[in-house]
């Protein structure tokens, strides 16, 4: 299957799909680029949610130079667990799903640095970050459809960062606790005539105090809970 992200400045990679090529600009797209970030301090990823191995469920990040940056190659046959991988193929982050006991709508996922091992044996493991979906969103644009708390605890009183938006729709902020956007996940629109990619190719931008790795967990965990 071919894929391609056209531009005007062009490279073409070959990733571990021989039937799989991606054709991205060398240079930031011009839907890429943030209106609030004119020194270019942000990180642009274009996330293509499809994994380049045959028969393999994920998604493909790839940089604004057209590098392999982060994959999710197979989730599919456990799907309380992904393991988000740079573009070498080392794990970055791990992500186990949580429900809590006598809850049947509650419903936490937990992220671990590293691989922590199949099934989520996470025993011997602290978690960095724990995010609950928000299951009584009221029908406004400032509410928050899901919360980040810190050490996996969400019971903490307060969160380190909240998502709010619509990922259905990839149009959606992380903020942290000042309110402040750290991260953005918004449609991807072709850089010439206006033509859309769909909802299985867009941009995450990601400010340069944020980790893009952990935004980029997020995007799994969005797309868990509301695809």
């Amino acid at each position: 299957m071919l894929l391609f992200l056209k531009s005007s400045s062009r490279t073409v990679h070959h990733y571990p799909d021989q039937e799989s090529r991606i054709e991205v600009n060398k240079y930031k797209h011009s839907d890429d680029i943030d209106d609030n970030d004119p020194a270019g301090c942000c990180t642009s990823l274009t996330v293509w949610r499809k994994s380049l191995l045959f028969g393999c469920n994920g998604f493909t990040v790839i940089g604004s130079d057209g590098s392999l940056v982060y994959r999710v190659d197979n989730y599919s046959d456990n799907p309380n667990q992904m393991v988000l991988m740079d573009g070498s193929g080392n794990p970055v982050f791990t992500i186990c799903r949580r429900k809590q006991k006598l809850r049947l709508i509650d419903v936490n996922w937990l992220v671990y640095n590293g691989e922590v091992g199949k099934y989520c044996d996470t025993s011997a493991r602290k978690p960095i970050f724990c995010v609950k979906k928000n299951v009584h969103i009221l029908k406004t644009k400032q509410s928050a459809i899901a919360y980040v708390y810190n050490d996996g605890n969400s019971s903490a009183k307060g969160c380190a960062y909240m998502i709010e938006g619509s990922y259905k729709h990839r149009s959606c902020k992380i903020l942290d606790e000042s309110r402040q956007v750290v991260a953005e996940i918004k449609r991807k629109e072709a850089s010439t005539g206006g033509v859309s990619f769909g909802l299985e190719v867009f941009v995450l931008v990601v400010n340069a105090a944020f980790d893009p790795g952990f935004a980029m967990s997020i995007v799994l965990l969005l797309d868990q809970m509301f695809q």
